[in-house]
């Protein structure tokens, strides 16, 4: 994991995403999950691309239940971009840099 991505917990959720002033990237994911691992050098990438107008966080669902549970947080890899505290884009499963790319720009 790049210096450029943040770990969040439950504990520090809302202070680390929900209080940003800027655009928060949350990639929920599990050490033993396959498809996290494959899309975490995009989602490192993408922390570097965006350094400066986006932070970039993962949440491990593992270790942290309670907030994937108040978002429905039903299967992993799920990428969600926070903006001022609200969920602005949701996206389930693996994608390419570029389908990142466009649900974050949707989304800031």
């Amino acid at each position: 994991m790049s210096e450029h991505v943040m770990n969040v917990k439950d504990a520090d959720f809302d202070s680390q995403v929900l209080q940003s002033k800027e655009p928060v990237l949350v990639d929920f994911w599990a050490e033993w999950c396959g498809p996290c691992k494959m899309i975490a050098p995009i989602v490192d990438d993408i922390a570097q691309t965006y350094a400066g107008k986006l932070k970039v966080a993962k949440l491990d669902v593992q270790e942290n239940p309670k907030t994937p549970l108040s978002y429905s947080v039903r299967g992993i890899p799920t990428l969600m971009v926070f903006v001022n505290g609200q969920v602005q884009a949701t996206h389930r499963g693996t994608l390419s840099k570029a389908q990142l790319e466009k649900l974050i720009d949707g989304a800031i």
